[in-house]
């Protein structure tokens, strides 16, 4: 070391400039990658706006066959009354969106004049989901209502497993986050969490009260957030939030009870939906158009199986627990739930589809309720996985087309506490009957009815915070708790 040194030192003085050089090039070049890269750095901003600009290689396509057709296959004659109509407050704060995104969100369209695009003045919030198809609908749902009332753009994080489920629901630009993106595969890691999450940054202001707000923030409310995440419904925190340019929600529920309780976005909320049991709905209907191979697949096992039928009625059955729920009971419960409301009676003819992972209990129902034993109703199935698959692209995209094709149905019955249920519910626009599914950790009594009829079409967000129950001191808004899951919360109106 001693010899090298030495030599280092009596070495020419140009060989010396260069190596010190390349040493203080590589230390600053460090320094610069840090500083880009630290959401709380003021130089953030410039990775953010080089990976909006960035070209994709997916175009917007204005071409989706289910938008424009899919009002022929919402309804028999013997249907519920016609689907709630949107505000017309709720449409235009639509067309506004639209421009907002068209402006601010990533160049899709090469034919778009560059000069247009500016995020000087916008804010996004980035939607990173994780659990399956159903929680899924419900957490997108969710953050584009904030989006709307908080005037972000929504960008997705969807992966492989997620790809061409539904169109491009925004003309002439696109929802994807950018593969340029900073930390795009980080958004949802426990690291990142701890270093750039709402609730980590608000206990570390309680210790040091510091109060600048980081390029990027992550916001985690997921079933497990603690008490620092819950406070993200606190009407107080939305200025600190409201700074953040770029937000990342880290969630796969039904937020939208605890909005409707928060004071500063109250009155944006009656007016966007005056009928306030039909959020859901309307958000849904105009967010989640199938895409085209998707629509193929449901038009076409509905044009073969379901459409000559003058009443269609949709089982959906999930039991998160099959090894210690058994068949028989859950059959029971069924059963029990169809005769005393007489969902299946024999006055025409009629289908009835089974959406279920499981393949027994549509061999069930048909042995009892098909075409054999009753003539007049036939039984189907489009698919039986087995059980959940995560990051399996074909699986969401059965799992999809199970949902729509239910959501086609005129009478429904789903499962307690199944989110799929839930949004198949919310598309059709049909209060379901919501069988109790026995659940081994949360037993009923052997008095409680088999099924109930749902208040709504709204979801029910199965972990709100504490202070957001409608027994809370302070509490107002129009929820109340779940019929299937009573710590759950739901939206019932004005």
């Amino acid at each position: 070391m001693g010899r090298r040194l030495t030599e280092f030192l009596n070495s020419s003085s140009s060989g010396k400039f260069r190596l010190i050089l390349v040493a203080a090039f590589a230390v600053v070049s460090l320094l610069l990658a840090a500083a880009l890269l630290s959401p709380e750095s003021p130089f953030f901003y410039l990775p953010l706006r080089i990976a909006l600009s960035s070209r994709r290689p997916r175009i917007y396509d204005p071409t989706c066959d289910s938008r424009r057709d899919h009002h022929s296959y919402s309804a028999t004659k013997y249907h519920r009354t016609p689907s709630p109509q949107p505000s017309p407050y709720l449409l235009a704060k639509l067309r506004d969106y639209e421009d907002l995104h068209r402006r601010c969100g990533p160049l899709s369209d090469p034919t778009l004049n560059p000069q247009e695009f500016r995020t000087d003045d916008c804010k996004f919030v980035v939607y990173a989901p994780s659990q399956g198809l159903g929680n899924r609908i419900l957490g997108l749902s969710s953050t584009f209502l904030y989006a709307l009332l908080t005037n972000r753009v929504l960008l997705v994080e969807f992966g492989p497993d997620m790809e061409d489920l539904f169109c491009e629901p925004f003309p002439n630009s696109t929802w994807y986050l950018p593969e340029t993106f900073p930390f795009r595969f980080q958004l949802q890691s426990h690291r990142f969490r701890k270093a750039y999450s709402f609730g980590t940054l608000l206990q570390k202001e309680e210790e040091d009260q510091q109060n600048s707000a980081p390029a990027l923030l992550q916001i985690f409310l997921q079933d497990k957030y603690n008490d620092y995440d819950k406070l993200f419904f606190r009407d107080e925190n939305q200025g600190f939030v409201h700074r953040v340019p770029w937000l990342a929600l880290v969630h796969d529920g039904y937020l939208i009870p605890c909005l409707f309780q928060m004071q500063s976005f109250r009155s944006e909320l009656e007016k966007l939906f005056p009928d306030q049991e039909t959020v859901f709905h309307h958000l849904a209907k105009y967010l989640l158009s199938p895409s085209n191979e998707a629509w193929e697949h449901i038009t076409g096992f509905y044009k073969a199986y379901l459409a000559k039928a003058e009443e269609r009625i949709g089982f959906q059955i999930r039991v998160f627990e099959p090894k210690k729920t058994t068949f028989p009971a859950v059959m029971k419960q069924i059963m029990s739930c169809t005769q005393k409301h007489r969902i299946l009676p024999q006055s025409r003819s009629k289908s009835i589809f089974v959406a279920s992972l499981s393949r027994k209990y549509y061999e069930e129902i048909d042995s009892m309720y098909g075409e054999r034993s009753h003539g007049g109703i036939a039984v189907y199935q489009a698919s039986h996985e087995g059980k959940q698959h995560f990051g399996d692209n074909s699986h969401n995209m059965k799992a999809w087309m199970d949902i729509y094709l239910l959501s086609m149905s005129d009478v429904l019955v789903t499962s307690s506490m199944s989110t799929f249920g839930y949004v198949a519910a919310g598309i059709a626009g049909v209060r379901p009957w919501i069988v109790m599914i026995p659940d081994p950790y949360h037993p009923r009594g052997a008095d409680e009815p088999s099924c109930e009829r749902a208040v709504n079409i709204e979801p029910c967000f199965h972990f709100p915070p504490w202070f957001a129950y409608p027994d809370q001191p302070g509490t107002v808004g129009p929820v109340a708790r779940c019929e299937d899951v009573s710590w759950g919360l739901k939206i019932v109106g004005g």
